[in-house]
């Protein structure tokens, strides 16, 4: 009678379990972001000049609304400071991130690369988003205290000059439910008209250039970098507050 490898035998079947379990797991599946169509006739409107303004309707309701379908899909993580006394802003909000260059490029080229056709900062154009694209949540008595936001360097020649924002919700076309027994969704107060939660730009002396109230669908563009604004996102009081986030790139 031979002799049986049972070393050997053992290992083929820990290789073949393995095998296995790696066969059972599921791949993960890409968000599916809701299709931007191209916008015409895109109306800005400046609250200091190019450094600072608005853009009516750059999403349609229902883009804002898969946005936030989608997302509460993927799942919000909290994001919270360590606050001033470390030197860092106030932040209680919930957040997303992803990387997703075809989604950038989408967005930019709906429109948006038009309004930045004719504006150069020391001699660089604008030439895209940034594909690091995120989400925000702000539910009830959620904030983002006065800050600052960077500019980004992404090699080869790319940086971030403007931070872009797109509320998806406030004002008229606001979400009015949400999915049934799922506890990562909005709370009830999602059904409650959005209040609060604008965005503030201080000046010199703590003086307010602007006061914008979140509105479904605009987009609000803004310099930063070391001409930043300091500027705040003020306390949710009503409803739920959802926010798309990237920047616009120079080269």
């Amino acid at each position: 009678m031979k002799a049986r490898n049972i070393g050997s035998n053992s290992k083929m079947t820990e290789i073949v379990a393995r095998k296995r379990k790696m066969g059972d797991r599921k791949e993960k599946t890409a968000p599916k972001w809701p299709s931007i169509k191209p916008k015409n006739n895109l109306h800005v409107t400046p609250l200091r000049d190019f450094d600072l303004f608005t853009v009516q309707n750059f999403f349609s309701s229902a883009e804002s609304k898969a946005f936030i379908e989608t997302a509460e899909g993927i799942g919000f993580a909290h994001q919270g400071s360590l606050g001033p006394a470390k030197g860092e802003a106030y932040r209680d909000n919930d957040r997303i991130s992803v990387n997703d260059a075809v989604l950038a490029d989408s967005i930019w080229d709906s429109g948006l690369n038009k309004l930045f056709s004719d504006i150069r900062i020391r001699g660089k154009a604008a030439v895209g988003l940034n594909p690091n694209i995120r989400l925000y949540r702000y539910k009830v008595g959620q904030r983002f205290g006065r800050h600052i936001d960077e500019s980004n360097d992404l090699g080869d020649g790319k940086r971030t000059r403007y931070t872009l924002l797109v509320y998806l919700s406030g004002g008229p076309g606001e979400l009015k439910s949400k999915a049934k027994n799922d506890s990562n969704k909005p709370t009830d107060s999602s059904f409650d008209r959005l209040v609060g939660g604008e965005t503030v730009f201080y000046g010199s002396r703590n003086s307010i250039v602007a006061e914008v109230a979140p509105i479904e669908g605009m987009a609000l563009l803004h310099i930063h970098g070391d001409k930043c604004l300091l500027h705040e996102a003020r306390n949710v009081t009503k409803g739920v507050k959802y926010v798309f986030r990237s920047d616009v790139v120079f080269a």
